[in-house]
C-alpha cells in the first residue's frame, strides 16, 4: 500500500494541474482544429517560415483579448454580447453584426472541415478498396450525409463532452506527431528569423494566407465565448490573477503548436518543392518520421481534429444568440434543433458541389477576419469605461495591446478584401 502512495499521489498532481489549466483549453480547443492544422500546413509548403511573423502577431494580440474578454467576464458577472446589447449605444445593432459574421464565418469553415473529413475517409477507404477510385464524389458526398446526422443526433442526446474528451486526446496524438517530425526534419534557423519579419507573399495566394491565418488564430468566438468559460469554471473577481495567467499560458501554446506544424510543413516539403492541393498531401508533412504510416497518422489525427471541430461550429450560433439573450444554451429546445439543423445543410453545400475542401476552408478563415475589428471595439468601449467595470481601471499596457490589435485587425480585413476579390 505504502509503494502504490506516491504513484497515486503523482496522478492526482497531474490530474490538478490539466484541470486547474481552466478555460485556456477550450481556447486551444476552438483555436487549434482542422482549419488551423491546414493554413499552417498550406503556408509552410509554400512559403516556408515567411509568415510565422502573422502568427506571432496573431497570437501575442490573442492573449491580450482573452484576458480583456475574462477580465469584464469575471468583474462584471455579464456574457460579452449580453453586455453589448446592454450597455454600448449602439450595441444591440452591433451584436447582432457579430452573430451573423461569426455564424457565416463558423458555418464557412464548418463546410471545409466536414468535405476535409469525408475526403480523409474516402482516401482511407480508396486504399484498401480500388474499386472506390472512380466513384470518389458519390463516396465523399454520402460520407458527409452520414457524419453530419450522426452529429446532430449526438448533440441533440448531450454527448457533446464525453465525444470531445475522446477526441481531445486523438489531436494531441497529433499534435505530438507533428512535434516528434520536427526532430527529424527542420527549416533552416536564417528561415526562422526572416520569417520574424513583415513581409508579405507577393504571389497568387499569399495575401489569402495572411488573412486565413489571422481568422484561424485570433478566433472572434475564442474571446467572446471567453466570459462563459470563466463563469463556467466557477470563477469569481478573486480569480483575475488565474485568469491572466491562464490566458497568457493558452496564447504561447497555440503560437508553439501552430509554429511545430508550419515547421514541419517547411522542413518536410517546402525544400522539396512540393505543394499541398489535395488532402492527401497533407499527409507528407509526417513521412520522415513515420514513413509508409505517415498517411495513416496523419488521416487519423487530422479526422479527429475535424470531427471534433464539428461540434464547436455546431454549437457557435446557439451559443452566441444564448450569450445574447444572457441566458443557459438549452440543447432541448426547438431554437436550438432549427439553427443546428440548418447548420447542418450548409456544411453539405461544400461536399454536394465537389468543392476543393483545403480551399473551403482556408477561404471560410478569411471570412472570420471581418468581424474582428467590430469585436475587438466593443470590449474596448466596456473595459475602459468605469461604471460597467465597477471602478476597476485597464492598464495602460492592455489598453496599448487592444489599439493595436484593433489596428492590426483593420490591416488584416483590408488584406482579406483585396484577397478575395483577387480570387473571385
Amino acid at each position: 500500500m505504502d509503494a502504490t502512495t506516491p504513484n497515486k499521489s503523482f496522478f492526482k498532481k497531474i490530474i490538478a494541474i490539466i484541470l486547474g489549466f481552466g478555460p485556456g483549453i477550450f481556447a486551444i480547443g476552438y483555436t487549434i482544429g482542422t482549419g488551423s492544422v491546414t493554413s499552417m500546413i498550406v503556408a509552410g509548403s509554400k512559403f516556408n517560415m515567411q509568415l510565422l511573423w502573422v502568427l506571432l502577431l496573431s497570437c501575442l494580440f490573442s492573449g491580450v483579448l482573452m484576458f480583456a474578454y475574462g477580465n469584464y467576464g469575471l468583474i462584471t458577472g455579464e456574457t460579452a454580447l449580453f453586455g453589448f446589447k446592454k450597455h454600448l449605444k449602439f450595441g444591440k445593432a452591433l451584436a447582432i453584426l457579430i452573430i451573423v459574421g461569426i455564424t457565416f464565418g463558423q458555418w464557412n469553415s464548418l463546410m471545409g472541415i466536414l468535405g476535409i473529413s469525408s475526403n480523409i475517409i474516402y482516401e482511407i477507404l480508396a486504399i484498401n478498396f480500388e474499386g472506390l477510385a472512380s466513384h470518389k464524389y458519390e463516396t465523399v458526398l454520402i460520407t458527409a450525409i452520414i457524419i453530419i446526422v450522426v452529429f446532430y443526433l449526438l448533440m441533440l442526446v448531450g454527448k457533446y463532452t464525453f465525444f470531445e474528451k475522446i477526441l481531445v486526446i486523438f489531436v494531441t496524438l497529433m499534435g505530438l506527431s507533428f512535434v516528434l517530425s520536427l526532430c527529424f526534419v527542420q527549416p533552416l534557423p536564417i528561415d526562422v528569423v526572416k520569417g520574424l519579419i513583415p513581409s508579405i507573399p507577393d504571389v497568387p495566394g499569399g495575401k489569402m494566407l495572411v488573412a486565413a491565418f489571422v481568422g484561424t488564430t485570433m478566433a472572434s468566438a475564442t474571446f467572446l465565448s471567453r466570459p462563459l468559460f470563466v463563469k463556467g469554471k466557477g470563477w469569481t473577481i478573486k480569480n483575475l490573477d488565474q485568469q491572466k495567467r491562464d490566458s497568457i499560458t493558452a496564447a504561447i501554446l497555440i503560437f508553439i503548436i501552430s509554429a511545430v506544424i508550419m515547421a514541419v510543413a517547411a522542413g518536410a516539403l517546402y525544400y522539396e518543392g512540393k505543394e499541398v492541393t489535395q488532402v492527401l498531401d497533407m499527409a507528407n508533412t509526417l513521412e520522415p518520421v513515420a514513413g509508409k504510416w505517415a498517411v495513416t497518422i496523419f488521416f487519423f489525427g487530422a479526422l479527429s481534429a475535424g470531427l471534433s471541430s464539428i461540434f464547436p461550429c455546431l454549437l457557435i450560433a446557439p451559443l452566441l444568440i444564448a450569450d445574447y439573450q444572457s441566458g443557459e444554451l438549452d440543447t432541448n429546445s426547438k431554437q436550438f434543433r432549427i439553427i443546428t439543423a440548418i447548420a447542418c445543410l450548409v456544411a453539405l453545400i461544400g461536399p454536394a458541389f465537389g468543392a476543393n475542401p483545403i480551399e473551403i476552408q482556408i477561404l471560410s478563415q478569411v471570412f472570420n477576419v471581418f468581424v474582428l475589428p467590430i469585436v475587438i471595439l466593443g470590449i474596448i468601449l466596456m473595459v475602459n469605461n468605469k461604471k460597467i467595470m465597477k471602478g476597476y481601471k485597464t492598464s495602460l499596457f492592455v489598453n496599448i495591446g487592444l489599439y493595436a490589435s484593433l489596428l492590426f485587425a483593420c490591416i488584416i480585413s483590408y488584406n482579406g478584401i483585396i484577397a478575395l476579390t483577387e480570387y473571385f
